[in-house]
């Protein structure tokens, strides 16, 4: 877990925000691609505990092998 201070809180204004990550059945799977998933992040306020972004770091690992961007 890693503190951010890219952006403010929507629903509160707060500035820090809290990086995590889902583990294990919180992984995201393609429905191309049901081979394995990737975590999901999440960027959560500290001070009202909104989930205010939430993504994942390699969005290419979604998709098929054959399909991913060389280089």
């Amino acid at each position: 877990m890693k503190m951010q201070k890219e952006c403010t809180c929507p629903f509160c204004g707060g500035i820090e925000l809290i990086e995590s990550y889902q583990t294990a059945y919180g992984s995201v799977t393609a429905v191309s691609n049901r081979m394995g998933g990737v975590s999901l992040y999440h960027l959560i306020c500290r001070n009202c505990g909104s989930v205010v972004r939430s993504y994942v770091k390699e969005p290419e690992k979604l998709l098929r092998r054959k399909d991913r961007k060389k280089g």
